[in-house]
Parts: structure tokens; sequence; C-alpha cells
């Protein structure tokens, strides 16, 4: 245990952490949300008949090398409901467009809103702001919201770094594990009536908008994730993401800022996704479940 935590310290400035039941706890990690609690069986991936921390870990050490080589200020972490992993996961950044994930859920879960029908003006602030990440549509729902509504969602979740910007929400302050944390089980914290929703908004961003995770295969999972950048400048560059299949969920967040170009970042968001997801166990492509009321809510 000594040698064990001597080599810990050793690598603070790396930050690398895997945690589990059962696992040394690095300290900080209790008050971080990173320790799973479990209650019942186990979820199985389905298809397998085990577990998603029994089937692949992700490789930290090669995406830490790739951040390394890479121009940019860079910070990413991974969760599961079993294990937590981080390269810099407690390293503030702006949020930009992906605080926009947490506007909407803010959105449904106001008292007006929560217990009825969504309703033409609600999609036409929420389709655009999440799909095609609409700055216009966003300054609708921030002046709806605002940083209260943010700051109190952040609370629930158990964050523990976020902060809420006005008037620019795009300077809100985020990290990597705080993220991970609201969007492992991202359709929990929104109003029961609308989840299905929310969760179909996270998985329609429009093809133009779909690179990083999107440009990596995840044959038999479901992908719901937002972006966020600095109108192309290269200022930053950030996903947020859940990758779904059964029971079975996996959060990841990369953030990059001062890329120096929007291709550039791009390019690095691809690459340190590819290799956390080196190996994960991807299937033959399963049918989505039909969602009656979510189309036809989207068609108005």
């Amino acid at each position: 245990m000594l040698l064990l935590r001597a080599m810990l310290a050793t690598r603070r400035a790396v930050l690398l952490i895997a945690v589990g039941l059962g696992s040394f706890l690095i300290p900080g990690a209790a008050q971080t949300g990173i320790a799973a609690i479990r209650t019942g069986r186990e979820c199985q991936v389905p298809g397998t008949d085990r577990a998603i921390d029994q089937l692949w870990r992700p490789d930290m050490r090669a995406a830490i090398r790739y951040a390394r080589s890479r121009i940019g200020d860079i910070a990413f972490a991974v969760r599961t409901d079993g294990r937590f992993y981080g390269y810099r996961p407690f390293h503030t950044e702006w949020s930009a467009s992906v605080v926009k994930a947490m506007m909407m859920v803010a959105y449904l879960n106001e008292p007006w809103v929560a217990d009825r029908p969504i309703d033409s003006r609600d999609n036409s602030l929420l389709i655009p702001m999440i799909t095609a990440s609409d700055n216009a549509a966003a300054d609708h729902v921030d002046e709806i919201v605002g940083s209260a509504g943010l700051d109190a969602l952040s609370r629930r979740v158990g964050m523990r770094q976020f902060a809420a910007a006005n008037p620019i929400w795009g300077e809100s302050e985020i990290t990597a594990s705080d993220q991970t944390l609201l969007f492992l089980h991202i359709d929990r914290y929104i109003a029961a009536r609308h989840r299905r929703y929310g969760m179909h908004l996270l998985a329609s961003i429009i093809p133009s908008q779909r690179w990083g995770i999107g440009e990596v295969p995840h044959r038999g999972w479901t992908v719901y994730f937002k972006g966020g950048w600095g109108y192309g400048t290269g200022l930053l560059d950030h996903q947020v993401a859940l990758i779904k299949r059964g029971c079975a969920r996996v959060a990841i967040t990369v953030l990059t800022m001062h890329d120096g170009a929007h291709s550039y970042g791009k390019q690095t968001l691809r690459g340190i996704f590819a290799r956390l997801l080196h190996g994960f166990p991807t299937s033959p492509k399963t049918p989505r479940p039909k969602n009656t009321e979510t189309r036809q809510a989207l068609r108005h």
C-alpha cells in the first residue's frame, strides 16, 4: 500500500484515475461523486454476460500521449457506473455551447413546462438549440432559465466546479469530471414526461456537426452528445457524450482550448475519442426504439 501511495503521488500531475468499488480511492475522490453505489443486479451489456467495466477500459495511456502531442489546453474524463478515469478532470474551461445541454434540461424542468405536452414554442427553441447549436435560440432559453436554473441543476447533479456565467452563457465554467457526472444519467435529471424528447434531441445532432465522437465507430450503441466551439476560431472545441446500450452506459467528456484552428480542434477531439474507445465492444447495429410521441413533437 505504501508503494502504491508513492506511485500515485508521483502521478498527480497526470491525474490518471480509475476508481471502482473496493478500489484504492484517491484522496478527494469521494467528494467528486466518483465512487459508484450499485443496488441489485449489476448491469450486463446486452448480448453479453458481462458488465461494461469487464469488457472494456479506456486506453488512457494512448489518449494522454496523443493529447500531449497536440497544441492546446486539453482535459478529458471517462465515467461508468463503476469507474472513473481522468486526465486533468478538474481543470476548468469555458463551456461554449456544451452548456446548452444543461439549458435544455433546466427548461424542460420548468414548472410550467414539466407537466404539459411539448408545444410549438418549445420546439422552436429546443430543436435548433440542441440539434444545430443555434445561439439565438439559446439566448431565449437563457432568458427563461437563467443562471439560477443552471446552478440549481448543477447542485442536483452534484457538480463541484460548475459556475454559470451571465450575461454570456458560453463563458460558464465546466470541468470534464462534472460533465461526465451529468451525462452518465442525464435522462434522470429531465422531467419524466419529457425524457424521451430530450434524449432524442441529443441523439439528433445535424450531420455537419457530427465530428469527433460522431466519427468514431460505435455499432450497437446510441450516442447522445453536445459539442461546443468558439465560432470556428480555434479558441476551444469541446464534446460531452453518453454512449448507451440497454442499461450499459459510458460518459466521456473531452475539452480543448487554444487549438489555433477549428479544423485542428476537431482532429484532436476525434483522436482522443478514438484512443479512449479502442477495443470498445461494438456489434451489429440494433434497431432504434420507436418513439412515436417524440417524432410527432419534432414535426411541429
